[in-house]
């Protein structure tokens, strides 16, 4: 093992290269958006303007979305085409509307809107996505702590708050390749969260299936559809599942989607229609016009698998390499999805973070996958290896496993 003196030595080279790596977020790179082109033309080459049921996309209407995008999603997410509702290109605007129509209106005519609750809580399994848990927060929802393992979020815990406490309202979720560990939930812990009986008749879980068909390997991960089991026990109502193609397609320009019960459906059209005479059915139609049915789509996820997963492997040599001899150091190897979860000594994240950036290293800020952005063990660093090119990465990672060395090898002198 180097000594620090040695570390120091290789780190410092490492500035003096005057580096520009970022490895902050889980954005496509250009090559992979490039596999989009087509949708720039998929319309305009034979000026048909119309969806399946003869919709003319230029004008009003189909408040859910086109027929044919309603399907492709249904088909993606293994439910029925009347439980889609097809919505612009944000899944996380979705999300936020449906959070925002609940603190104002309820989310069931049985229970008031969740702003006159003096207080209400949300789940949040952690390490989780930072994005959650800033729409939580942005609403001042109270934030739990829920500890996730190889097998999903730790139930045990989930029902026992649930079943006892009226004042948790939701959960959040990332059920397939999760963000940022890249675990798929069990089919024992998606029949656990189907069966839950909540205090709360006002209880919903956003289940965020925004991995669906972002598979790496030969080998993918797969997950129970969540509402065959939730009807199991009458539950259907208390999901509301969330897609979109913006890492399909175009990461600014994609379609996305709600999936829910026939009565929540119903409700969330019927809040729709004062907020959009419609969305983009222009944008849904150049979709349809590409991805005819979902052996379309999954050859599209095929070749974004074959350009990302390069990108993956450098990351897991490197870090065999450079990280293997340290003790409670460890990294996630997902089948899909976007990111990799790096676990370190407690007390080491931040220091990690802040020597990379120094040298010219951009990562995700430590703390981020927690709610408040805090990680009360700072031992988590979410790693997005999708944007850089292999050979940035190479270098990226190798300076990562720099920095984690420098951390580690400080502390145990202090």
């Amino acid at each position: 093992m180097k000594t620090l003196s040695q570390i120091i030595s290789e780190y410092n080279a490492f500035k003096s290269k005057g580096l520009k790596l970022d490895m902050s977020r889980g954005k496509p790179a250009p090559d992979q958006l490039d596999l989009s082109e087509r949708l720039l033309t998929a319309v305009a080459a034979n000026g048909d303007c119309f969806s399946a049921d003869g919709t003319d996309c230029r004008n009003y209407g189909l408040l859910d979305g086109l027929p044919e995008v309603k399907k492709l999603f249904a088909d993606m997410l293994g439910v029925n085409p009347s439980n889609i509702i097809v919505g612009g290109n944000s899944s996380l605007n979705l999300m936020f509307d449906v959070l925002s129509r609940a603190m104002t209106h309820g989310v069931a005519d049985v229970c008031q809107p969740w702003s006159k609750y003096e207080k209400i809580s949300f789940l949040c399994p952690v390490p989780g996505y930072d994005r959650h848990f800033a729409i939580t927060e942005f609403f001042g929802i109270h934030m739990i702590n829920i500890p996730m393992d190889a097998n999903g979020p730790d139930m045990d815990l989930i029902e026992k708050l649930v079943s006892e406490d009226e004042t948790i309202k939701g959960c959040w979720c990332v059920p397939k390749y999760s963000n940022p560990t890249g675990i798929t939930y069990s089919d024992e812990v998606v029949e656990r969260f189907a069966k839950l009986k909540p205090k709360a008749k006002d209880f919903r879980v956003f289940w965020d299936n925004a991995y669906v068909v972002h598979d790496l390997t030969d080998k993918p991960d797969t997950l129970k559809e969540i509402f065959a089991e939730a009807k199991k026990y009458g539950n259907e109502d208390m999901f509301y599942e969330f897609a979109s193609t913006s890492k399909i397609t175009y990461a600014g320009a994609g379609v996305a989607c709600i999936a829910a019960s026939e009565s929540n459906i119903k409700r969330i059209l019927g809040w729709l229609k004062f907020q959009t005479i419609g969305f983009d059915k222009m944008n849904q139609l150049r979709h349809a016009k590409v991805f005819k049915s979902i052996d379309d789509l999954k050859a599209q996820m095929r070749a974004h698998a074959d350009l990302i997963r390069p990108k993956f492997e450098v990351v897991y040599k490197v870090f065999g390499e450079l990280l293997s001899e340290y003790k409670d150091v460890s990294w996630t190897k997902p089948n899909g999805g976007y990111f990799i979860s790096l676990q370190l000594p407690k007390n080491t994240a931040k220091r990690v973070v802040q020597l990379a950036k120094e040298a010219g290293l951009v990562v995700t800020p430590a703390g981020a996958p927690f709610p408040y952005g805090i990680d009360p063990d700072d031992s988590v660093i979410r790693i997005a290896p999708t944007y850089p090119s292999v050979e940035e990465l190479e270098t990226a990672a190798r300076l990562l496993c720099c920095c984690v060395a420098y951390a580690i090898c400080e502390q145990s002198q202090n």
